[in-house]
């Protein structure tokens, strides 16, 4: 629900979204990206936006948040809790969370700036929808050489069933800022059986330091799609850790580009599924100038008939020297119904690069469990010592301490869903 105080661009830019909305299909399978994630049973027209809504305790998360942090959180299409906003309408001096519609009344100029400038609609009918129709949504804002003193949490939850939530997140790291950033997309309850529709903009000004985690635990009767997207600018660091553990169906992707020399990127994600669901991970590892370092690693579990497909790609633009860039993908299957696909790709343009990539799907190796059953545990227990070990290997690349913590038991609370109903 746009604000009546929202700035005249803004809301030409929203009209101008819904008439180009009105004009786009959704994508095919002969649309590359798509080849794998079947759109044929979605019907946007079925789901009406989201509506004011009430606090509500989602029915379970992906992760838990760090002690202390403070945020926000939106239910449906109702800010339901926030941190005290910054007060003026002038450019902020200090770290500012607020909703996104309140900041584009408060600081027009500011979102004027920002707003839509590494996430653009184009022809992506999801894109374009969520530009015409995000209601809520956040506001990151920290200022040149600043640093967010506690860490930031922002969380969407669907409440309603049979509704659509246009979900966006912009975050603004100026030049030497530091922040620490937990978002979660939550349902209600498991059977929420609605459409999530998200936008995230990462812009990390140069020499900033930004930790971003994001963790989806939507109904497994839910739609997800959702377009994040990064931009690291010089001398600048991005830490990203992914988690996908619930939907039906949808496809995350997730971009990243190294935009100024000597910038880092490290994204860690981890995808587990059992059912009948369907994963979707595209990534994008965008090295645009030189001296560059970018270091994905996922890892994907899949039980009943669950699928998943995780398509990579690096892509180094012509100039960007020296860049040095890694991929991979290593997926478990625990059911011969499962089925993944991992499809890691490399495009260079430049002639003094490192980059490498790896993909791998396999079932638990019966050596493995023999071993551990000859010791005297049951099959079920070492089944899980195996796929523990095999999804430990991602906690080992997050800094030890709160969010090696959390990651490590949002990891094992899924695992434990899986082995034990």
């Amino acid at each position: 629900m746009e604000a009546a105080t929202s700035p005249d661009w803004l809301a030409e830019r929203r009209a101008e979204a819904l008439a180009s909305a009105r004009e786009l299909s959704l994508p095919g399978p002969k649309v590359k990206g798509w080849e794998f994630t079947d759109l044929t049973g979605l019907d946007l027209a079925a789901y009406e936006p989201a509506e004011p809504s009430d606090a509500v305790e989602p029915a379970r998360g992906a992760l838990a948040i760090p002690e202390g942090a403070e945020g926000l959180t939106q239910v449906d299409a109702s800010i339901v809790s926030e941190v005290s906003a910054a007060s003026g309408n002038g450019r902020p001096d200090a770290p500012l969370v607020m909703p996104l519609d309140a900041a584009a009344a408060r600081f027009p100029e500011l979102l004027r700036e920002h707003l839509g400038t590494i996430v653009a609609g184009a022809n992506d009918p999801f894109v374009t929808i969520n530009d015409a129709g995000w209601s809520g949504g956040a506001l990151v804002y920290v200022p040149a050489n600043t640093k967010a003193p506690k860490p930031i949490s922002l969380t969407a939850i669907q409440r309603a069933a049979g509704r659509s939530l246009n979900w966006r997140t912009l975050v603004i790291l100026e030049e030497g800022a530091e922040a620490e950033i937990w978002e979660r997309y939550l349902s209600a309850s498991e059977d929420v059986a609605g459409l999530f529709n998200g936008v995230t903009e990462l812009i990390v000004g140069a020499g900033a330091n930004l930790r971003y985690v994001c963790g989806q635990a939507l109904s497994s009767a839910s739609w997800v799609f959702a377009s994040q997207r990064a931009e690291v600018e010089r001398d600048a660091t991005l830490e990203w850790v992914a988690l996908g553990f619930g939907s039906a169906n949808g496809k995350v992707r997730m971009e990243t580009k190294l935009a100024g020399r000597g910038s880092t990127a490290k994204v860690t994600g981890a995808f587990v599924g059992n059912g009948r669901q369907h994963l979707d991970y595209d990534t994008t590892q965008e090295h645009a100038a030189e001296d560059t370092t970018s270091d994905l690693a996922f890892r994907g579990v899949l039980d009943g008939r669950a699928t998943a497909v995780w398509r990579g790609m690096i892509n180094v633009d012509k100039g960007a020297q020296r860049t040095d860039a890694f991929q991979e993908c290593r997926n478990l299957l625990l059911s011969k119904k499962a089925h993944a696909d991992a499809i890691p790709g490399l495009e260079i343009e430049a002639d003094d690069v490192a980059c490498t990539h790896a993909a791998a799907i396999a079932q638990i190796d019966p050596d493995q469990l023999f071993y551990l059953r000859s010791r005297g545990l049951g099959e079920g227990v070492a089944s899980e010592l195996v796929v523990g070990g095999f999804l430990a290997e991602l906690v080992e690349r997050v800094p030890e301490g709160a969010l090696g913590d959390a990651l490590a038991a949002a990891l094992g609370q899924r695992l434990g869903e899986l082995l034990h109903g």
